[in-house]
């Protein structure tokens, strides 16, 4: 079969149509042409002819319009002629669709948008007639406080949600009201119930019912809540229950194609915000892999029992394939990339790419695909304006499918669709995938070590020195399981992921593994969705089991903020920290797609910034990749940059609230953040708190530009209450830092913020010795350029001062000793690698003590805020001799790098004193030669 065999029958059954209709006129080839395509135009233009016309107006064809059905400034027309003028709309401007589609060979993402535009006019006239109808039967209507009629609420589900409807799709609805308000202005008052439902029934006969004019829409209801059995119109406070209760997996896949149709109305918001939490996750959600598996089993065996083949929609590779890949992404990971909360399939594969989710061209094959089949499924439903998504198995359909898709024969159309299903099939395979094979039988001893509690077959396990151990932790984690509400389905996984585990813990055989492990499971047992992700993603649980055996703060972390599982996916990103000067972009970039309006949504993204980056850091500390002093640096710089954005969010409360200091902007705000002791000192370890003191630069008399305006320092002490309140706040995802303020001038009893000339004189006038040796490890962390280079100056002066020496060296060892009392954990056999006498405290106070005694001779002293570079400025400069500074270094090297290890791994700061003991001696000695 040809392609000119194929033109040639076409051609003939064109000019057989067109005599019919048209008879000896002169013929419209184009007219012909979809007159030979379609039956349904035939029967249409056989019925209205004048509409060829019409068809034939370029202008008229070229325009995308979506006139209103009603002219409702009218009186309100009888129920008879508003459904007839329904049907002649549908017809009229399908028979459009039909012409841009098979004539004027338009794009199908433009035809589907189209279609879906119209729909809606179509059901939001309907939607007005009935309402106004309804409320002139004597019943007025429900209003809100202002007397405005509070509307009814239509939800466009599936592809009328997406706006990706089909030529003859029929449209899912669900009907909602936001408020339980009684009629009024009417004869008699009603429930607001019965009003809505009176309106709902007959919006459905007007769309639904067939007359001699044909329907508008095949209309479904079953996706509301409780199906067939539910009510037909629900208030918004009813939906919101129901789907926190009894919603069910594919409600969400179902919600997430909901979108209100018809007028704006200032109730759409409260119901995306009811129902977004049911449809989204806040943390990356596996859960729905399964249940999508579960779902497409069930289609596989629909499409079996009623024999359906060659099926684009449902088949394998079909287009329901590419909503299940777009979807299950979308539920997975919609909870914190907002941007994925689309209906539109097209729309949310796009933000897949931009989001780095889907590589680019992965997502151009799936674009390419799905329009390929969502073509090929509206020229089959062009031919006779029927619902079918099945390859045809008549001539004359295989002729004008074969022509349409510019082939020469229908087995080339075959062929090509062969080729489309099955990349489908593949990128379905790869997100969707069959359930995570069982790496052994029944009888497996990790299956049987979980059933029973008894490890003893497990591996060599009863061999190894952990085996007590182990049996123990797995009794205490079985037993405490019974007090979880874990569920069916989390027991069903818990039963799949447990032998996993131990299988794979058996082969790292290290003692306290397992008892950490268990402790992030045993955290979350009963939220099904984290169990979902380790037992879906064997590398996220290896990752897991690695890290945990790693370091015990890793395992206490992640069981803290269950949300950090997300991160074990991806290996390649989990030890690749940020380039430490990527921290500020990336933190902007992450608030982007936040609403400046949502402080509890700042608050949590902030935490989850610094949880999620202080991970990568540990990965990458725990296993090597990053070592002490690189570790500190990115501690300190992700620490920047969270300083940074707060100061952003903070600011723009204030501003909106009092306006902007005069003269202040957004880049200049005359105001500073400078960090003390570790941060100041680049030396942050994974618990640190954050000591700050916050400084402006404005006259405090001066006022804001708000409408509320205050004098600007009211306005930064408010901005660094602001401040606090954002750090120091318990959300669910913990603190933020524990922010200490104390060591601004005058401490507690001190302004929370400062101008930086006040906090000069401060320090010149009044401030202790112990506030200057503070000073040595201050910078200024956030702060416009000018302000930065004053408060160095600030600094170089204060420290660059002439001292009474025997003064100083008393100040400095009097405030040495009174923290060693209070502080030190020394014993005959243990030493304080913090506080204990040769300790890393007693490095810092001699750095302090050199930086403070010798910077007026050699200014050079005062450059570094940090213990290691000031001791080597020392050395150069020779105020101690070259071995001292060697000794000192060395020392603060092994104690830092031993108390950050015990951190990770949750051993205190206490250790054996025999590895230690000599290079603390040699701190002592140190210590007694310069602060004799």
């Amino acid at each position: 079969m040809s392609e000119l065999f194929v033109q040639a029958a076409l051609n003939t059954l064109a000019q057989e149509r067109y005599q019919m209709i048209y008879g000896d006129a002169p013929m419209e080839p184009k007219l012909a042409r979809l007159l030979a395509l379609s039956d349904f135009a035939e029967r249409t233009l056989a019925r209205f002819p004048e509409w060829g016309a019409w068809l034939l107006d370029d202008t008229q064809m070229q325009m995308r319009d979506c006139p209103d059905v009603f002219d409702f400034s009218a009186p309100l027309i009888e129920e008879k002629q508003a459904w007839q003028q329904l049907r002649h709309y549908r017809l009229k401007y399908w028979l459009k669709v039909m012409w841009l589609d098979l004539v004027a060979g338009n794009e199908i993402d433009d035809s589907i948008r189209y279609v879906s535009q119209l729909s809606d006019t179509l059901i939001s006239n309907a939607y007005q007639w009935a309402y106004l109808s309804v409320e002139a039967q004597s019943s007025g209507s429900p209003k809100d406080e202002n007397g405005s009629p509070i509307p009814m609420t239509v939800l466009g589900m599936g592809k009328l949600g997406g706006k990706e409807l089909n030529f003859s799709s029929d449209i899912d609805l669900i009907f909602a009201y936001p408020r339980s308000v009684d009629t009024s202005d009417g004869r008699r008052s009603v429930e607001a119930q019965v009003f809505y439902t009176r309106v709902a029934q007959k919006l459905i006969s007007a769309l639904n019912q067939v007359t001699i004019d044909g329907q508008v829409f095949r209309v479904d209801m079953r996706l509301r809540p409780f199906g067939d059995s539910g009510p037909l119109v629900m208030s918004y406070a009813a939906m919101e229950d129901y789907y926190q209760d009894q919603g069910r997996e594919w409600e969400r896949y179902a919600m997430l194609k909901a979108r209100p149709i018809g007028e704006p109305s200032p109730y759409w918001q409260e119901f995306y915000d009811l129902i977004r939490p049911f449809v989204y996750r806040r943390y990356i959600d596996f859960s729905v892999i399964d249940s999508l598996r579960k779902m497409k089993n069930m289609i596989a065996q629909e499409v079996r029992r009623k024999g359906l083949t060659n099926n684009i929609k449902l088949g394998a590779g079909g287009i329901r394939e590419v909503e299940f890949i777009v979807q299950a992404l979308q539920l997975i990971r919609g909870g914190r990339e907002t941007p994925l909360q689309t209906p539109s399939l097209l729309q949310a594969l796009e933000e897949l790419e931009a989001l780095e989710i889907v590589p680019v061209e992965v997502k151009n094959r799936l674009h390419e695909n799905y329009l390929v089949l969502r073509k090929v499924e509206q020229y089959l439903q062009a031919f006779d304006d029927k619902q079918t998504q099945t390859l045809p198995d008549n001539n004359i359909d295989c002729l004008r499918l074969s022509h349409l898709l510019q082939c020469n024969d229908y087995a080339e159309v075959e062929q090509m669709l062969k080729v489309v299903t099955q990349h489908i099939r593949a990128e379905f395979s790869q997100v969707i995938g069959e359930p995570p094979e069982e790496e052994l039988d029944e009888d497996d001893s990790a299956v049987y070590a979980w059933q029973t509690g008894e490890i003893a077959q497990l591996g060599q396990c009863r061999a190894a020195p952990c085996f007590d151990t182990w049996q123990t932790d797995l009794m205490e984690f079985k037993q405490g399981l019974s007090k979880k509400q874990a569920g069916t389905r989390g027991r069903d996984i818990l039963d799949k992921l447990m032998p996993a585990l131990l299988r794979e813990l058996s082969k790292q055989n290290m003692e306290p593994a397992l008892a950490r492990v268990l402790s992030v499971i045993n955290k979350v047992a009963s939220r099904t969705a984290y169990l979902e992700l380790l037992y879906e993603n064997h590398g996220a649980l290896t990752q897991l089991i690695k890290l945990c055996c790693h370091s015990a703060w890793i395992a206490e972390h992640i069981a803290k903020y269950p949300i950090l599982l997300d991160e074990l996916i991806d290996p390649q990103t989990l030890y690749k920290p940020l380039p430490l000067t990527a921290y500020k972009n990336e933190i902007q970039q992450a608030f982007l797609r936040i609403d400046e309006q949502d402080v509890e949504l700042q608050m949590e993204a902030l935490r989850q910034f610094k949880q999620t980056h202080q991970l990568k850091v540990a990965a990458a500390d725990a296993t090597g990749v990053l070592d002490i002093m690189k570790v500190s640096d990115h501690l300190t710089a992700l620490a920047e940059a969270i300083i940074a954005k707060a100061v952003d969010i903070a600011w723009g409360h204030m501003v909106a609230r009092f306006g902007a200091p005069e003269g202040a902007t957004i880049e200049e705000k005359g105001f500073a953040v400078i960090a003390y002791g570790k941060a100041g000192g680049y030396e942050l370890g994974y618990n640190s708190d954050l000591d700050l003191v916050f400084v402006h630069n404005r006259d405090g008399e001066s006022q804001t530009q708000g409408d509320k305006p205050i004098s600007s320092r009211q306005f930064y002490m408010k901005l660094a209450q602001r401040l606090m309140h954002l750090f120091n706040t318990k959300t669910l995802s913990g603190m933020l830092y524990e922010l200490d303020t104390r060591l601004r001038p005058e401490g507690n009893s001190g302004l929370l913020a400062i101008n930086l000339e006040s906090f000069y004189q401060y320090q010149l006038e009044q401030a202790w010795t112990w506030e200057h040796q503070a000073l040595v490890r201050a910078r200024m962390v956030l702060g416009e350029s000018k302000m930065a280079a004053r408060f160095e100056e600030i600094r170089h002066a204060i420290l660059m001062q002439q001292r009474d020496v025997p003064k100083l060296a008393e100040d400095v060892r009097n405030m040495r000793e009174k923290m060693r009392a209070h502080l030190n954990q020394d014993s005959v056999s243990h030493f304080d690698l913090k506080q204990g006498s040769g300790g890393m405290t007693d490095i810092e106070f001699i750095s302090q003590y050199i930086v403070l005694r010798y910077s007026s001779q050699y200014p050079a002293l005062c450059s570094y805020p940090d213990n290691i570079r000031i001791l080597e400025q020392a050395g150069e400069v020779e105020v101690i001799d070259g071995d001292e500074m060697k000794h000192l270094i060395s020392a603060y090297c092994l104690f830092r790098d031993q108390y950050h290890f015990n951190s990770l791994n949750q051993l205190g700061r206490v250790v054996e004193r025999e590895a230690f003991d000599q290079h603390a001696q040699q701190v002592v000695q140190i210590w007694l030669r310069v602060l004799a």
